[in-house]
């Protein structure tokens, strides 16, 4: 029997039992991809981040589902920076430090300022890749919507910045509310090649916020992620991209109706016809530490 080190930790937050949980495996360089698997089924959460050595960066992540691997997510990099930071294995320089993280689409940088849960994690995501564009009358009935519930002038699309999402703008807080898996939606997805869902409007649910969104699984994963920050980096980069947005700077709401609070502050860099990268920052909390046992 092998003993690993392990923290939970909540993202895209400031207070504990709020934003997005993730549970974080340390000197995981042993363990087989069948054992992370099965850990992160244990785990049970939206995602668990497995931290390794890196012969290409400072320090190497693989996130995995319940369900599989995911080559790049938002609130597992925020959690394990703060976690990496909170135990000494990353030390900040003063008030900017930059590091590399592998992942499993390639190195990405990382930028980390001082704050008052301990860490401000910048995440810096890959060019944007804009792929296959849907129709509303394709999309909106597997999410249990019409096709007019679809943002005016606007059609849904699966964009990554390191992992595939399909982004679906929607008119309003009232037709988010509305959105449910529908049976079809497995089949959709498969056929349709995306990892997940980002359903999403342009109206915050608290003053500070811009967007508010919603993101669907199903079992073994979660049947909603609380706050999902590679898809809010394809969102920002769809909303800027197609003049959706007047400010490539604004802040992200995800996991209120959840009673899971986040927020996101997010920046996209480059002009709308050339994307250069997008970048998702949020701070961390701990809620728990011990000695995996397997």
């Amino acid at each position: 029997m092998s003993t690993y080190p392990f923290m939970q930790v909540d993202a895209f937050t400031e207070r504990p039992l709020a934003g997005n949980p993730c549970a974080i495996i340390f000197a995981a360089d042993s363990l087989t991809d069948d054992q992370m698997l099965a850990i992160a089924k244990e785990m049970n959460l939206s995602e668990t981040a497995f931290v390794l050595k890196s012969s290409v960066a400072d320090v190497r992540a693989r996130y995995f589902t319940p369900a599989e691997e995911i080559p790049l997510a938002g609130h597992p990099t925020i959690a394990t920076m703060h976690a990496l930071v909170e135990t000494g294995q990353i030390k900040l320089q003063g008030d900017y430090t930059k590091i590399s993280l592998e992942l499993q689409v390639g190195p990405i940088p990382i930028e980390l300022y001082p704050a008052k849960t301990g860490v401000r994690v910048v995440m810096n995501q890959k060019k944007p890749q804009f792929l296959a564009t849907l129709s509303p009358a394709e999309v909106m009935p597997h999410f249990g919507l019409e096709a007019t519930d679809c943002l005016p002038g606007a059609s849904p699309q699966i964009v990554s910045t390191g992992t595939p999402q399909l982004m679906i703008p929607v008119r309003n807080l009232e037709a988010l509310r509305r959105v449910r898996l529908e049976s079809s939606y497995q089949t959709f997805r498969q056929n349709a090649g995306f990892f997940g869902p980002h359903l999403f409007c342009l109206q915050g649910v608290t003053d500070l916020g811009d967007t508010f969104a919603r993101h669907l699984g199903f079992a073994p994963d979660v049947a909603e992620d609380p706050f999902t920050g590679s898809a809010t980096g394809g969102m920002a980069a769809y909303l800027w991209h197609h003049g959706l947005i007047s400010s490539p700077t604004f802040v992200a709401e995800q996991g209120h109706w959840m009673n899971r609070p986040g927020q996101a502050q997010v920046e996209v860099v480059g002009p709308p016809e050339d994307i250069e990268m997008v970048k998702v920052s949020g701070t961390a909390v701990t809620v728990m530490t011990g000695q995996l046992k397997i």
